[in-house]
């Protein structure tokens, strides 16, 4: 074990692997913010791990050891970010019981956006019609969704004329991927999930939501090509700047140095002890890698929630995703706590818990 492994699991048993004492916990006074409703979306066309294997030029059996990535999901060609991002809104939506033009925010977290300029939340808010809705997106890669969450949380509390935002995790990755890059064309998939998010029952909803960000590791994972750095051009095409890029073995330190910390700091922040956990929901990096990473914890082994091996890695929707699959595999019910964790490029991370509120058709899929 690496001594930033052992220095977390340290930590966590020491915050998180015992009873915690409630002079740690910290409970945010007045309106309680949560989610009341949630869907995903995945387009039809699916590649297998035997597809990614031919792609990437390796056996079968080195894609799953190393990858646990059975099959992914890839956009049409038609298909951009927003358009995946609407559907995943418009099952939220009629989760929550509600219509477009109800919604107050509309928060679109990607790494993939349809173009520079505008923003995807704006396409969103064009493609579902919701008129009423500010847009726009946030951008922190894998942990997005998350960090968007925390706006709307912020949001909704200050503007009591805002009943309900929606906060949605939407990448197309498959249009920015080296098929001849091991490191990252085994791991990425396309779709989107989104949540509403209102105000709700006291004792519901969000906990305080921990966010950080480390600037200086973030050539860690990135995309160098488009932007105002390296403007695009014929060159940067031939040199694939413009696919994601990734230092494996750098991304997977970091993966196994920040998950126990951020497990610990989230229940000794809220006063969770790991055994009221009803599930434990976190970005899905790879399966392999996620469940490494979750047993330097010591939580209950049957709570934490895989996604990864149907999906791959959906970047700032993976962590809605999960949650999602939470809601119907744990059949989550009102009062059940949920432990979030996020990471990825920038460096980016948060972590929270999540006490469910339910949703308006109890009827999830």
């Amino acid at each position: 074990m690496t001594d930033a492994r052992a220095a977390g699991k340290a930590l966590f048993e020491q915050w998180g692997g015992n009873p915690v004492s409630s002079d740690f916990a910290v409970h945010e006074q007045g309106t309680s913010i949560g989610i009341t409703g949630i869907g995903t979306y995945l387009p039809p066309r699916v590649r297998t791990f035997a597809d990614t294997a031919t792609m990437v030029g390796m056996p079968e059996q080195w894609v799953l050891e190393r990858t646990g990535i059975r099959s992914r999901h890839v956009a049409d060609d038609d298909q951009a970010t927003s358009d995946m991002a609407a559907q995943a809104v418009s099952s939220a939506l009629m989760s929550a019981g509600l219509t477009a033009e109800q919604l107050g925010l509309i928060l679109v977290a990607t790494t993939t956006p349809d173009e520079p300029c505008p923003s995807t939340a704006c396409r969103v808010q064009g493609l579902i019609g919701a008129g009423q809705a500010v847009a726009m997106d946030v951008a922190a890669a894998c942990s997005g969704w998350l960090f968007a969450a925390k706006v709307a949380q912020a949001w909704l509390t200050s503007n009591p004329e805002v009943e309900h935002a929606v906060v949605v995790g939407s990448e197309t990755y498959s249009r920015f991927l080296n098929p001849g890059d091991r490191a990252t064309a085994a791991l990425f998939g396309d779709g989107a999930a989104a949540t509403v998010v209102s105000r709700v029952a006291g004792g519901e909803g969000f906990a305080p939501i921990i966010l950080g960000s480390d600037g200086s590791r973030g050539d860690f994972a990135w995309i160098p090509g488009g932007g105002s750095r390296i403007p695009a051009s014929a060159e940067t095409v031939r040199e694939r700047s413009h696919t994601v890029h990734m230092d494996g073995r750098a991304a997977r330190v970091f993966v196994y140095e920040v998950f126990p910390k951020l497990v610990a700091e989230a229940l000794a922040r809220t006063g969770t002890h790991p055994e009221e956990l009803a599930a434990v929901v976190a970005h899905q990096p790879n399966p392999v890698l996620l469940r490494r990473a979750y047993a330097n914890t010591a939580l209950p082994p049957d709570k934490l929630v895989v996604t990864g091996d149907r999906v791959g890695n959906l970047g700032a929707g993976a962590l809605p995703h999960a949650l999602n699959e939470a809601a119907v595999s744990k059949k989550l019910v009102p009062g059940d706590k949920v432990l979030m964790v996020a990471f990825g490029a920038g460096l980016t991370w948060g972590s929270t818990v999540l006490t469910w509120s339910g949703t308006a058709d109890h009827a999830l899929s």
